[in-house]
């Protein structure tokens, strides 16, 4: 995503996202301002987080971020996200095996990758309608 970045981790200590976060978050911002001649903040904010407590939790929000390219139109075609280079997909689909993922947690809900696939594209048009809308909605 152009303005934003999603993580769908696992806190293995105390206050082991938040350390991730705060490194990744400062790492980028350092390496994006040397690169670009640059100084200043990079990233706006705290980070938001939200704690998933059932396994049905954690498939939608994996599908919600693997959609989130289609939902805003980075890519126009629901087949190009399975090589869009900014997302993990092609890590959970098997078309790149570089990636730094840990898949099995959620790829074990399924009896194949296609199936994961298959479970991600059945929600694309839903997705879409709700950002369509999210302006509408209270906060």
């Amino acid at each position: 995503m152009p303005n934003h970045f999603h993580f769908l981790l696992r806190q293995e200590r105390e206050n082991g996202i938040s350390k991730f976060l705060a490194n990744f978050q400062n790492s980028f911002t350092k390496y994006v301002n040397t690169r670009h001649t640059r100084s200043g903040h990079l990233l706006q904010g705290q980070f938001k987080a939200v704690r998933t407590e059932t396994e049905s939790q954690l498939l939608h929000t994996s599908r919600y971020i693997h959609l989130n390219p289609y939902t805003s139109y980075l890519v126009r075609r629901i087949d190009e996200l399975k090589m869009y280079p900014w997302s993990s997909l092609p890590q959970y689909i098997g078309n790149d095996e570089k990636g730094m993922c840990e898949t099995k947690n959620i790829l074990s809900s399924f009896p194949s990758k296609k199936k994961y696939l298959q479970f991600v594209r059945d929600q694309k048009d839903y997705q879409r309608t709700l950002k369509e809308i999210e302006h509408l909605l209270l906060e």
